[in-house]
């Protein structure tokens, strides 16, 4: 654990640095990276040791509160901002809420703006979700030589610009770990094989949760049955909801033993006050 000053100043502790990140880099040492997306998640991530996070920007004070020490990541989508400004104006922001580095996809341009100014910056090589339309839909990249050159090529202009850390997703596992030993960037192997600095898998994946279309990706691979354990609390809200509304259509419920009665003696005063009142005023 190392004693360091936030980008607001203020002291703090972290259980990787910038530089403990670089310098892990051909140590043989393989770190874990997921991405909690709420404080119950985040609470499980801490709980279960993962080593560095990745979050949105607007997360940062909970990660600060309840992973005070966590080497942890935000950033923004590629469309979030229009120009130029805007992004290095939030990556600011997120630098002073507590991240220790920020993710974008913008311009190389921008990656060296926001590097010159001290800001560790993370980007993004292979399958870039966002940019699919692209190249033609979500696929695998770097399967043949030329394509893996053109990572490479990637890789080393982001590196010239001074980006500090990549994910790199969905990329060939034997051009990830040729590249890794061939850059001082910091790789986050995300379904790109074990030669990568971290392997980052996303939270609902490591936990089993069905994916939108009900099938992960290939990459994914689910370590528990959350999903299974969704579905049975799903079954069991729908179960209760229904009894309730079967009971209360049938005028059974509020049950007796759910209701309030008044003391002993009262009904009878208030019916006979209640028979007996007038206005006290037309």
């Amino acid at each position: 654990m190392k004693r360091i000053y936030d980008f607001s100043r203020n002291p703090a502790m972290r259980n990787f640095t910038v530089a403990d990140l670089k310098a892990l880099k051909g140590s043989g040492r393989q770190l874990s990276m997921a991405n909690p997306a709420d404080r119950n998640e985040i609470k499980a991530c801490v709980d279960a040791e993962i080593d560095l996070f990745v979050v949105g920007t607007d997360q940062m004070e909970d990660v600060r509160e309840l992973a005070p020490a966590i080497f942890t990541g935000a950033g923004s989508s590629w469309a979030q901002f229009g120009s130029d400004d805007e992004i290095v104006a939030h990556a600011y922001e997120a630098m002073r809420r507590g991240a220790d580095m920020y993710y974008t996809l913008r311009s190389f341009d921008v990656m060296e703006w926001m590097a010159s100014e001290g800001i560790p910056v993370q980007s993004h090589i292979g399958l870039i979700p966002t940019f699919s339309h692209h190249c033609g839909g979500l696929r695998a990249f770097g399967r043949k030589a030329e394509e893996a050159m053109q990572i490479w090529e990637t890789i080393k202009r982001m590196e010239d610009v001074g980006v500090f850390a990549v994910e790199a997703e969905c990329i060939a596992e034997e051009v990830l770990t040729a590249v890794n030993g061939k850059t001082s960037i910091v790789t986050f192997s995300l379904g790109s094989g074990p030669g990568g600095d971290a392997v980052f898998s996303f939270v609902a994946d490591i936990c089993g949760e069905v994916s939108e279309e009900g099938k992960p990706p290939k990459h994914a691979h689910a370590f528990g049955q959350v999903g299974r354990l969704h579905k049975q609390i799903h079954d069991e809200r729908v179960a209760a909801l229904g009894e309730f509304h079967r009971e209360v259509a049938a005028g059974n419920f509020p049950y007796a033993e759910t209701n309030i009665g008044m003391f002993a003696g009262e009904k009878e005063k208030f019916l006979e006050a209640l028979d007996h009142w007038t206005p006290t005023h037309q």
